[in-house]
């Protein structure tokens, strides 16, 4: 199995815009190989990170739904204002008194900057990739067949993964009551280093999803959960 998160696909009206913002949200640098603007640590566009889930921002004709992201970012101590600034706004998604603030990138995709947690210390300015679901100890089951990063606890209410090397961010899957509604505006892509991945996924319980792609030149799939991802070209 070798199968990685490598970056967080988010769909936006402006991308070059949207991509600008996550860049200098997260303190890294953006890049534009193509349609895309991807955003990835500062110093050159190496594509996959050895250590970093990037955000590849890519542009579509529809903007998001008034519905809740089934993904979003969880973020690294940083400056609240430094990030209403870049074109931030505060947003309201029922939850109540929290240490930390939520907050949504300039087309409406909800993201958490977070209080300081040691447990997040080493990740980089991502702390977790946060995922809505039903049943946590599901997706700890399809995900952890799914993907080479490590299963570090389950529950009821989490299943949390992280690179075997223990390098970048968390993958949490969160239980929820709210079901999913619609397409997802926020997921993740996976790196195969060889043909058959999404086969194997397939076998694993994924399904083909059709958004109207057409012929493109990676795999769409949803988990039993329904959460979209793509596995790309190895």
């Amino acid at each position: 199995m070798a199968l990685r998160p490598v970056q967080v696909n988010i769909k936006a009206l402006d991308a070059s815009a949207v991509g600008r913002f996550w860049a200098e949200a997260l303190g890294w640098s953006a890049y534009s190989p193509g349609v895309t603007t991807y955003a990835g640590p500062p110093g050159g566009l190496v594509w996959p990170d050895p250590v970093f889930v990037g955000v590849d921002v890519v542009p579509v004709p529809e903007g998001k739904s008034a519905a809740k992201n089934r993904m979003h970012l969880d973020l690294n101590p940083t400056s609240v204002a430094r990030l209403l600034d870049l074109g931030a706004t505060p947003v309201d998604v029922g939850q109540g008194e929290v240490p930390w603030t939520v907050l949504a990138d300039p087309e409406g995709n909800e993201f958490c900057v977070l209080e300081p947690r040691e447990i997040y210390r080493d990740t980089g300015p991502i702390a977790a990739i946060v995922v809505d679901c039903a049943d946590p100890r599901a997706m700890a089951r399809f995900w952890g067949e799914a993907i080479d990063w490590t299963l570090l606890r389950v529950s009821d209410d989490h299943a949390v993964f992280r690179s075997a090397a223990g390098t970048g961010p968390f993958l949490d899957f969160s239980r929820t009551s709210e079901p999913k509604t619609g397409p997802d505006r926020v997921h993740l892509d996976l790196l195969p280093d060889h043909d058959g991945e999404a086969a194997r996924l397939r076998e694993l319980g994924a399904g083909d999803l059709d958004l109207g792609q057409g012929e493109v030149a990676w795999s769409c799939l949803v988990d039993p959960e329904g959460h979209e991802f793509c596995v790309l070209r190895p």
